[in-house]
Parts: C-alpha cells; structure tokens; sequence
C-alpha cells in the first residue's frame, strides 16, 4: 500500500536536541514583506500597505473590497500570510476612476493601514524579492547555547516546504489523491492548493532523499540553478570550476518540482529522481494529467542578514529569505520546536 504521510525530512545538520516553541504569541511571529518596485502613484489599482494580526491574507482582501464597494476579484496580492503572527504585506484593489478611499477607518487591534498609493499595474501573485523575519523561540532550556548553531545554518538548509503546504495532518496531499481519483474540486483555489501540495510533497522526498544519501554533492545531469535567477542549465560532467561555483553558491543543485513528460535531470540525477518519485504514481499521474510541467526548485535555503540573539529568555532570529521559501525550513535545523497555535487546533479538535 502507497504511504502518502508525511515523514520526517532529512536533517542536513543532524535532528536538533534542543527543544523550543513557535507562535507563543503574534508577535513572536513577523513577517514583512520585500517588493520589488516601489508604487508609482498613478493608475487605478490602489496599493495598500497593511500590518494584520490574527487575520488571513483573504480575510484582510475581503475587508478592503466591501469598504470599496469592489468585486473581491478586483483585490489582489503578491503573497499569503500565516494568520498567526504580525505580518506587513500589500494589496491592490482596482477601483476605476478618482475615488480615494480613507483606507485609516479601517483600522483596528487587528488592522492598520500603513500607508496608500496608486499604481498603474494590479499586484500578481508572486511578486517579491523576499520576506523579512523575526522570529521568537521561547522554552529552549539554554538558549544561548544555540547562537553558534545559528551561525552555522549560514551556509544554507535543506529548501523544504513547510508544513503548512500540506495542510493540517496532510489532508491537503490527501484532497489531492481524491481529485486525482476522480473526485471533482469546483473551486479553482482549492484545485491549485492541492495541486501544489502534490507537488511540494514529491519534492520535499526527492529532496530529503538525495541529501540523506549524497549531502550536497553534484551528480552527472545535475540541474544547477544560477544564482538570483530561476534559469538552468544541465551538468553533464562536474569539473574544478563547476565545483567552485557550487562552493560560493554561484549554482545551487536542485529537486524537481514533477509535471508531464521526462524529467528535467538527466544521466544519475534523473535516474535517482525518477527512482524516488515512482514510489507515489497515482501522484505522478495526476500532475502530468494536470498538464503542469516540469520546473525545478532550489536544493538549499540560503538565509540573508541572519542574525541572533538572547533576550529575556527568548531566542531571537532575524533574517531575509526569498520569495517563497518557508522560515520553518531553517527554524527545523535549529530546534525540534513545536507550534503553539497547531496545538490550539489539534486541542479545540478534540
């Protein structure tokens, strides 16, 4: 019988010994997010920069249309933000004509509107440089025993996705079996959510597989990722000079992210891939029946300006990551931690 749980993913530094907690509190938990351009003040899409606590993304979207009197279609974001936490992102909503909402009369314990401007293109998704942290960890026995692990995670972590891709106790791989298995999924959010569970799910296998078993080690037909782009290009032999452009993370390796039709990886990597991923076909199938194609996805998370430090019995952590990439994939090396607020869902379950 195929096990489609999630498993413990291979630990690049060894499973930590250290225990601790997350999301003791919103604050423990920030978040704000890095655009890529600056709003240009004109246009009908009106950029709005918002700090939320205790409130999803779409909450936030549905507050900003009603007090526009918009279709919520016409509210957009670059990003979703975890509810838990206190979390800077921004929103577009596209209102046709001189209209200036008083976006301030929004505000609330849980909302503030930081600042408005006009833009003439609506936000898309995925529109980022980054994410900035800070990040509490309470409950740790030593805390300060952990600041030169810290240091050391510099050098990059495994580039899982987190948890909450899957949904709780993975029931977001599972709705994708059932739409894969014919069951019919109307919504189209829902159908993409489960889309990319699937795939996140392939990945984080292949992924923990291939450094359980080579470390960061290049293969003949390595797809090596350059650095600050989301290009490729094939290793078909690794020479001293690939070698050290792989050292100064001018190329990273990479896992794929599966689709119809042959893998990208060749030679040994595509073997081993192609190995690892047969173990789940139904998967396989209903991604290459979705017509999503083959893409691949950085091996490791390198963390930008990581800092630490010890205050008041917490350990905190301040850094950037890229867009996309999960602050629980370096939390993970640092700390078996637990989640405060998956502990409050799993409790009013019961």
């Amino acid at each position: 019988m195929t096990d489609y749980s999630l498993p413990e993913w291979h630990y690049l530094y060894g499973k930590p010994t250290a225990t601790g907690q997350i999301r003791g509190a919103h604050e423990h938990f920030q978040v704000e997010e890095i655009l890529p351009f600056v709003p240009d003040g004109e246009g009908e899409n009106h950029m709005v920069h918002v700090e939320k606590r205790g409130l999803t993304t779409h909450q936030v979207a549905g507050m900003l249309a009603k007090f526009a009197g918009v279709p919520a279609r016409d509210v957009s974001w670059a990003g979703l933000k975890d509810k838990h936490g206190v979390t800077r992102q921004w929103l577009s909503v596209r209102i046709p004509g001189k209209l200036e909402p008083k976006w301030t009369e929004l505000n609330s314990d849980q909302l503030t509107i930081l600042s408005a401007s006009r833009n003439l293109k609506k936000l898309r998704t995925g529109a980022l440089l980054g994410n900035r942290f800070k990040i509490a960890i309470s409950g740790i026995d030593n805390p300060e025993a952990l600041l030169t692990k810290v240091a050391e995670l510099q050098a990059g972590v495994p580039n899982y996705y987190g948890e909450q891709r899957f949904g709780h106790s993975g029931g977001n791989v599972e709705r994708a079996l059932e739409m894969f298995g014919g069951k019919r999924i109307k919504d189209r959010n829902k159908r993409s959510i489960y889309l990319s569970a699937a795939r996140s799910f392939l990945f984080n296998h292949v992924l923990s597989a291939r450094l359980a078993k080579f470390g960061n080690v290049g293969l003949a037909g390595d797809a090596l990722m350059l650095a600050g782009s989301n290009s490729y290009f094939i290793a078909n032999e690794w020479d001293q000079l690939l070698l050290d452009r792989l050292a100064s993370h001018d190329v990273s390796l990479s896992a794929p992210l599966w689709g119809d039709g042959e893998g990208i990886a060749q030679a040994e990597a595509g073997e081993f891939e192609a190995q690892i991923v047969s173990q789940w076909p139904e998967m396989c199938t209903g991604l290459a029946n979705a017509r999503l194609d083959h893409d691949r996805r950085r091996a490791l998370l390198i963390p930008e300006q990581l800092q630490a430090k010890v205050e008041d019995g917490l350990l905190w952590l301040q850094f950037v990551l890229p867009a996309g990439a999960f602050a629980t994939s370096l939390l993970r090396e640092l700390v078996d931690y637990t989640d405060a607020q998956q502990l409050q869902f799993e409790k009013e379950r019961q």
